[in-house]
Parts: structure tokens; C-alpha cells; sequence
């Protein structure tokens, strides 16, 4: 355990941590922005989608860059790109120019948390990866749940608001300046490794973002329509994505605790029984708000190791190069997952009712343990040629 104390570990997930205050302010900013513009959620919905795009365009050269950048260059560079285009979208209202700005935004994100979580990975040793992986990722959901709180008090500044997000990424500086190893995180070895040979060696990790990431759109967007249609006050219903995220916020320590200590496995595939099961009584529960809110709590925090036991799984499985192309494509997968699964969530719910949304949410998880199932079976085979 002696990464988490460490001078370069620290300075990294509070960097990165700050990046998701900003993020987590931007995103909801620039929503409110457009629709005081007089916009709908189409033209929203459409600069969000231009922002996955631009992660999506940068993953095929995302180990190519981490090869020949080193860690902090390839972070600091991203976090001056994002804080600069974020900036400049207080100086236009033009739709082109903030898609523009928007993909850029996508591109520095994607390299930003490729290189962040591959090198916390490079960090983590397997004896710890669990407990290093879930600080990491506590850290950046607390900040992010921060940065809503952020735009309801610089909203009203409409002639700076831009200019003041954009200010927050460049908190991150100094402590990547901090950072004393500046070594590239990918290393000689396995340089060949590219997305392509990597994707077919992580199908249930791949999955298991995916379900993440629309699971946690979803506790944001959609989850409180379903409380609402249970009978729950609109006031009530939001406080299920609270709840939600309370979970996921504090109990990926101990889990990742689980994982040390009884298999980063074992308690990976138990966390997505654990989600099958608590949705699957949500319907019922919902009902009894004695049963709702604790059910609530823990699916959030079973929900969240799914995520953070794929990139303990990601530090486990690659290294070098490869380790990036890994990253590369869970941020792709993710990008993908909180793009689409909202439509296809959305669309169901207004054909066949808010009940809907537990049918997509349980698709996805069978989907991540139909991929891990696959996986093991592929290594028995293997293991007995």
C-alpha cells in the first residue's frame, strides 16, 4: 500500500480529480446555456454526442502518443486544450464553433483519463490494485458530483462563466508539477500492442464500462422519472441518483478491499449478481421506502466495483503500450455506452412505460456476465489444449 502514500500517487488523482470538477461543471453549464439560448435537448443531446465523438476519433492513437510523450506532458497537455476550449465558448454563441470546441474537449477528456488510469494502473501493484484503482475512482466521482453545485453558483455570471470552468482544469497544474516520475507509460516492450490486438483479449471489461457508464447516465437522467412513476414526489425521486451515487462514492474502498484479499474476479462477477438481483426487486422495493433507500445505496456501490474492478482488471491483464490501448478502449466504450444507452433508454420508456429503464439496466448486466462467462470458458479451453 505504500502507492497511496506516495508523493507522485496523490498528485495524480488530485489532478485528475480536479479535471472532473470541471467536467462535472462544464457539462451541466453548457446544457443550461443553450437552453436559455432558446435551444432544445436535440441540440443539446447533439454537442454531448460531439464530445464522445471527439474520444472516439483519438483512441486509435492513443498508444502511439503515450509512447512517445511521457505521462505528465501527454495530462498537462490535455488539461490546457480543455481548459482553453472551454474558455473561448464564452466569446462565440455560434453552434459550429462550440461542436468544434466540444470535440476538442472530447479529444484532450479521452487522452486525459487513457494515460490517468493507465498510469495509476502502472502505480498499483496486484497485491493492492483493488484498494489503489477504487481511491482513484472515489475521488474523481466526488468531484464531479461537486461540479453541478459549482454552475448553480457561477450561472448568474453569464459574461464569465465560460471563462471561470475553464479556470478549473488549470487547477490541475500544479500538482501534475508535482509529479516527480515523467517517464512515458508506455514502455519499449510490447510497443507493437494496438487497440486491435488488445480488444479481443478484454470483451467482458469492455462490457462491464459500458454497463457503467449507462448505468450512471441513467441514475442521472432517467432514474428519477421511474421513482416519479412509482408514485414519488419530484423532489423525492431525485434523491434515488443521490442515493445511488452515495453508494458508489463509499463503498469502493472496502470493496476494493474484497478484491485484494478474495479475488479480483470472485468479487467482480459478484458485484454484477449482486446488480441483477437488487434491480430485478427494485420494481417491488420501490414501494416500501424502508427497503427502497438501502437498496438503493448498495446497488449504486455494486453497480460502481463493476467499473472500478475492469480497470484493476485492465492493470492486471496488460502492460506497456498495451496497458494504454486498454484504457483507450474502456474510454470508448464508455463514451459510446452514455451516448447511446440514454436514446434506446428514453425511447423504451415512452413506448412500453418507465419500467422499461430496470429491462435495459438488466440487459446490460447479463451482457457483462454473459461476457465474463465467456472469458473464463475461453481459458478453461485453452488451459486444457
Amino acid at each position: 500500500m505504500k502507492v497511496i502514500f506516495s508523493r507522485d500517487f496523490v498528485a495524480l488523482i488530485l489532478s485528475v480529480a480536479v479535471v472532473g470538477l470541471g467536467t462535472g461543471a462544464t457539462l451541466p453549464l453548457t446544457a443550461l446555456a443553450l437552453t436559455d439560448a432558446g435551444y432544445g435537448t436535440d441540440v443539446v443531446g447533439l454537442l454531448t454526442a460531439a464530445q464522445a465523438g471527439g474520444g472516439l476519433i483519438v483512441v486509435p492513437l492513443a498508444s502511439r502518443i503515450a509512447a512517445r510523450f511521457s505521462g505528465r506532458q501527454v495530462i498537462v497537455s490535455a488539461v490546457l486544450a480543455v481548459a482553453l476550449a472551454t474558455a473561448l465558448m464564452q466569446f462565440t454563441v455560434n453552434l459550429w464553433v462550440w461542436g468544434v470546441l466540444r470535440i476538442i474537449c472530447g479529444v484532450a477528456l479521452m487522452l486525459l483519463f487513457t494515460v490517468g488510469e493507465a498510469w495509476v494502473n502502472q502505480l498499483a501493484d496486484d497485491a493492492s490494485r483493488g484498494r489503489v484503482i477504487a481511491i482513484y475512482a472515489t475521488n474523481f466521482t466526488l468531484f464531479q458530483m461537486a461540479g453541478p453545485v459549482l454552475v448553480s453558483r457561477i450561472a448568474p455570471f453569464a459574461g464569465w462563466r465560460f471563462i471561470a470552468c475553464g479556470a478549473i482544469f488549470l487547477l490541475a497544474l500544479p500538482m501534475l508539477a508535482a509529479i516527480r516520475t515523467t517517464s512515458r507509460i508506455s514502455g519499449d516492450h510490447e510497443s507493437h500492442a494496438n487497440w486491435r490486438q488488445v480488444l479481443p483479449r478484454m470483451p467482458a471489461l469492455v462490457l462491464g464500462t459500458g454497463f457503467f457508464a449507462l448505468f450512471d447516465t441513467l441514475a442521472l437522467s432517467l432514474i428519477p422519472l421511474f421513482g416519479i412513476a412509482h408514485g414519488f414526489t419530484p423532489g423525492v425521486a431525485v434523491l434515488f441518483a443521490s442515493a445511488i451515487l452515495l453508494g458508489d462514492t463509499t463503498l469502493q474502498f472496502p470493496i476494493g478491499w474484497l478484491a485484494d484479499h478474495l479475488g479480483r474476479e470472485r468479487v467482480h462477477i459478484g458485484a454484477a449478481l449482486v446488480v441483477v438481483l437488487l434491480l430485478a426487486l427494485l420494481p417491488w422495493a420501490v414501494a416500501n421506502p424502508w427497503l427502497c433507500w438501502p437498496l438503493l445505496y448498495v446497488l449504486g456501490a455494486a453497480a460502481g466495483a463493476v467499473y472500478t474492478l475492469s480497470l484493476v482488471a485492465c492493470g492486471e491483464r496488460f502492460r506497456g503500450a498495451a496497458l494504454v490501448s486498454a484504457s483507450s478502449i474502456v474510454g470508448a466504450s464508455w463514451s459510446v455506452a452514455s451516448f447511446a444507452g440514454p436514446l434506446v433508454a428514453g425511447a423504451l420508456m415512452k413506448r412500453v412505460g418507465n419500467d422499461a429503464l430496470i429491462g435495459v439496466l438488466l440487459a446490460s448486466a447479463l451482457s457483462f456476465l454473459g461476457g465474463a462467462w465467456w472469458e473464463k470458458r475461453r481459458a478453461t479451453v485453452g488451459a486444457l489444449q
